[in-house]
């Protein structure tokens, strides 16, 4: 966390700060993340249920910014295993120059394994859930057989006691309650499924966005290099 970044790290790491929403324009790095407020907004960007924001008061005084911090270590960042050192919190609350980008840095290799991680997890669970099925074939055709003549006969009541009730609709949770207990839970399982993968597809988006920013630079330096081979070169010739 101490040791000093380079320029490409550093031009690598404003851009990854670029990309993220944040309540305040981003003028001074030094400055900005002073208090500890963006500091917490970039980890909620990416956890929003680990930090509370109402927690985090922007601040001008010394003692503020430090209780902001404080708390961004017990509640956030050892979430992430992550802990920045007491005298390098004071540094960072007076402005230090060029000691906040190291904890960014940091702070974005803990994030990045966190959600690496999560999708790891994600993965294993899936893979489990499809090898732990002794017929997985059979057992899903004769769910769905099942789900499907419930849900028919479902409707067919719906409609005679709509019928019934001139035309009044059943509620939805009536509906569900009346449901057999077993095909609810695999309705609820599915649905969660779901908001796992999409979950999963949201993280790697992030991943392949990074990296193509990653491929970017890399391309600009790899420009900016041929250019001062080129300059060097023409100088070496009109000698």
């Amino acid at each position: 966390m101490d040791r000093e970044l380079n320029e490409e790290e550093l031009q690598d790491l404003y851009a990854w700060i670029d990309k993220i929403s944040l309540s305040r324009p981003k003028r001074n790095i030094t400055r900005d993340f002073s208090d500890g407020v963006m500091a917490a907004e970039v980890v909620k960007y990416f956890f929003p249920k680990f930090v509370d924001l109402h927690n985090y008061i922007p601040a001008n005084s010394t003692q503020q910014k430090l209780s902001n911090w404080d708390l961004l270590n017990r509640k956030v960042f050892s979430k992430l295993t992550f802990h920045v050192p007491e005298e390098t919190v004071k540094r960072i609350v007076l402005s230090t120059a060029g000691v906040i980008e190291p904890v960014l840095n940091a702070l974005r290799e803990k994030i990045d394994k966190k959600l690496e991680h999560t999708t790891q997890n994600i993965l294993d669970l899936e893979y489990y859930d499809t090898r732990n099925q002794e017929n997985p074939h059979t057992e899903i055709r004769q769910t769905e057989a099942k789900l499907v003549a419930q849900l028919a006969g479902e409707e067919i009541k719906k409609d005679e006691k709509s019928r019934i009730k001139n035309g009044k609709p059943q509620q939805t949770a009536q509906f569900y309650s009346d449901m057999d207990p077993t095909l609810r839970l695999i309705l609820q399982e599915k649905e969660q499924a779901v908001m796992a993968l999409q979950e999963t597809v949201e993280i790697l988006q992030m991943k392949v966005n990074r990296l193509e920013h990653l491929v970017h630079l890399k391309d600009m330096r790899i420009e900016d290099l041929i250019r001062h081979l080129e300059t060097y070169k023409a100088k070496g010739n009109t000698r």
